[in-house]
C-alpha cells in the first residue's frame, strides 16, 4: 500500500484527544488517539467512498460519500452508524464538503458536480 493513498482527509475532536481520518482508497473511517494509537475501525457498505469529513464542536461525526451519495452521522467513538443524514433523494450528488454551523443548526454540504450548496436545518 501506498502512503499517499493512506489519509485523504482528516478531522480533530473539539476535545483534541481523537483524530479521525477517512481512507478513500480502503473505504474506511479510523478513529486514532493522539499518541497514534489505533481506537477505532469503521467500515460498511454504507462508507463505500468517503468524500468529506467534519467534526462538529459538540464531536458529532459527519461523513460525506461519493457513491451512493449520502451524508453519514457516525458515532464520536468511531465504531458504528448512527444516522443516514441526507441522501440522493434530499438532492446530494457527489458530495466534497461537509461542516455544521452551530449559529443556524444546519448542515452544510458542497458538491462536486453542481454549483449548488445544500443547507440542511438540523433539530
Amino acid at each position: 500500500m501506498l502512503l499517499c493513498f493512506a489519509v485523504y482527509k482528516c478531522a480533530v475532536s473539539p476535545t483534541g484527544d481523537r483524530l479521525y481520518i477517512i481512507s478513500r482508497y480502503q473505504n474506511k473511517l479510523l478513529t486514532l488517539a493522539r499518541d497514534g494509537t489505533l481506537l477505532a475501525t469503521y467500515s460498511d457498505l454504507a462508507l463505500e467512498s468517503p468524500s468529506a469529513l467534519h467534526v462538529t464542536p459538540a464531536g458529532q461525526v459527519l461523513v460525506c460519500e461519493d457513491w451512493p451519495t449520502t451524508v453519514l452521522q457516525v458515532g464520536w467513538e468511531g465504531e458504528s452508524k448512527l444516522a443516514t443524514l441526507a441522501t440522493w433523494e434530499d438532492g446530494v450528488s457527489w458530495p466534497q464538503s461537509v461542516c455544521y454551523s452551530s449559529t443556524t443548526s444546519s448542515i452544510i454540504v458542497g458538491q462536486e458536480w453542481d454549483d449548488n450548496i445544500l443547507v440542511f436545518r438540523v433539530e
